[in-house]
Formats: structure tokens, C-alpha cells, sequence
């Protein structure tokens, strides 16, 4: 045992996708005992962890057939897809018995998709999306939704607790994403209400910090008027999560339910937010700018 937590036979470990949320997420695997091994394209950002103590792995193929769970962290779907199913992919070079565990975010239909085809290999599969932002990744508290078999969700709990603090089984694969495109939704119109929330107070000449010091110790209370709304009130849009993966996000959401044949009205103006913002230059501001676009004359 590394920590008298982790299984020996679940080491070593590999990480692909070393930014914002990966590299922190990496250090906390790093600091529990676990032998990490990495690999990027851009050897810098490998670069950085191999001094905190991770092992730099001499290929991409290296990477994969010699670790027993391997960790993705990267930016959309077809990232995703092209990492696991492309020739000379994951699936070309892993052993049988590999486990992937996706943090990415991505599309859930797709990775149910995704999930089969690395069974057909012999590779377990585990979507694990999570929630808590760069702060989060730093301090180990991220939420991680996760869709797959049970079993090799439970095999690899003892990693997972290292990097989040509530774990959670939606159910098969694709369930994680799922969850993870309602927990995007929520923010997302949660903010819009705020933005027209602040409007209506600032019209009605009264203080809109005045007015969510009211609201928090109500039914209108939140996480996100908490630790959004205060950011609102500061112009504080130091990314913890970018205005561009979060309008990523909601076009998944938005594919989902075309697909699943529902109409969701406030995917749209989530959508329509997020859009004005980027229009405006926020792509890299954090996501909560767009609050501040909620109608279209501001």
C-alpha cells in the first residue's frame, strides 16, 4: 500500500490533460504516495509535475501500457474520442485490465459510445466529470459524478478520494455526464437569474449587495449567489472556470436534449448569455460574466 489507502495493484497511475484542473488533481495523487506517470504534447506542462514528483513518460504509447489506471482531462468530445479510438489511440496500445477514468466533460451519448467500444477491448471505462473549479481541484474537495460499472467504480474509489470529497455513482456509463450537464445547466440559469435579479435592484434604486445579503439566509440562497453573486458585486472574473468551456458545456446540453427530444427553454438563454460575452471578449473570464449579458441591451 502507498498511503495505507491505494492498493498497490491500482499503481502506477497516468494522467493526460495537465491544465488548469489536471495539474492540481495530479499533485494530490503526488502528495497521497501515489506514483503518477504523465505525458503531454506540450512537454512543459509534464515538465512541471515531474518536479513535484511525477515520472515523465518517454511516449504517449509508454504511457499507456504501462500504468493500471489512466486519468483524462481534457477539453471536449472529440479530444476524447480521438484520444481512446483513434489508431494508435488508447485502445491500440493498453493492456486488458486498464481502467480510464475521464474528468472531462463531454458529451454523454457519445461516451456511452466511447464506454463500449473500450469493453470490446477489454478496457473498463469511467466517466467522471466533476464540479469545484480550480479551487476545488487545489484542495481536494471536487464533486465527482461518475457513470460506469459498479465495480470498477468501486476498484478505484481509493484514488478518487484523493482528488474529491463526494463521490457518487449516477449509474451506467454516460450517467456521469449526464449529471454533469444538469449541474451546468443549473449554474447557468441560476446566473441569469441573478444577473436579472441585480438589474431589478439596481433600477429600483436599491443595492443589489444589500439584497443578496437578504437572499442568502432564505430559500433563495445558493452556492452560486454566495460565491457567484459576490464575484458579480467585485468584477471579479478571475477564471476558476472559463466563459468559453462553460458555453462548451451548454451546446452539450443543448445536443443532449435535441437528441433525447425534450425542450429545455433555458438552455437558449444561457446560451444566448454566454454568447453576448464571448461576442464581448470574456472567452477567458470566468463563466460568471455572464450574468452581466443576461438581457440582450447590456
Amino acid at each position: 500500500m502507498n498511503d495505507h489507502t491505494v492498493p498497490n495493484d491500482l499503481c502506477p497511475v497516468g494522467f493526460i490533460g495537465l491544465g488548469i484542473m489536471g495539474a492540481p488533481m495530479v499533485r494530490n495523487l503526488l502528495h497521497a504516495g501515489v506514483p503518477v506517470r504523465v505525458w503531454a504534447r506540450r512537454l512543459e506542462q509534464a515538465e512541471k509535475l515531474v518536479a513535484d514528483g511525477a515520472t515523465l513518460a518517454a511516449s504517449f504509447a509508454e504511457l499507456v501500457g504501462t500504468v493500471k489506471v489512466l486519468f483524462l482531462n481534457v477539453s471536449d468530445t472529440p479530444d476524447v474520442e480521438s484520444l481512446m479510438l483513434d489508431d494508435g489511440g488508447i485502445l491500440s496500445h493498453a493492456r486488458a485490465g486498464l481502467i480510464v477514468v475521464d474528468h472531462s466533460t463531454i458529451d454523454p451519448l457519445r461516451t456511452r459510445v466511447i464506454a463500449e467500444r473500450a469493453r470490446e477491448a477489454g478496457v473498463a471505462f469511467v466517466d467522471a466529470p466533476v464540479s469545484g473549479g480550480e479551487r476545488g481541484a487545489i484542495d481536494a474537495t471536487l464533486t465527482l459524478m461518475l457513470g460506469g460499472d459498479e465495480a470498477d467504480i468501486e476498484r478505484v474509489r481509493p484514488l478518487l478520494a484523493l482528488i474529491g470529497s463526494t463521490l457518487t455513482r449516477v449509474g451506467d456509463s454516460g450517467a456521469g455526464q449526464i449529471a454533469k450537464a444538469c449541474n451546468q445547466l443549473i449554474i447557468g440559469e441560476t446566473l441569469v437569474a441573478i444577473g436579472e435579479a441585480y438589474g431589478l435592484a439596481q433600477a429600483a434604486g436599491v443595492d443589489p449587495a444589500r439584497v443578496r445579503e437578504a437572499l442568502l439566509g432564505g430559500f433563495a440562497g445558493s452556492k452560486v449567489l454566495e460565491m457567484h453573486g459576490k464575484r458579480l458585486l467585485e468584477d471579479n472574473f478571475v477564471p476558476g472556470f472559463m466563459a468559453h468551456l462553460h458555453a462548451k458545456d451548454m451546446g452539450i446540453v443543448a445536443d443532449t436534449a435535441a437528441h433525447l427530444g425534450i425542450n429545455l427553454t433555458g438552455v437558449d438563454r444561457v446560451r444566448a448569455a454566454l454568447s453576448r460575452a464571448l461576442e464581448h471578449g470574456h472567452a477567458y473570464d470566468d463563466s460568471t460574466i455572464l450574468a452581466r449579458y443576461c438581457v440582450p441591451d447590456r
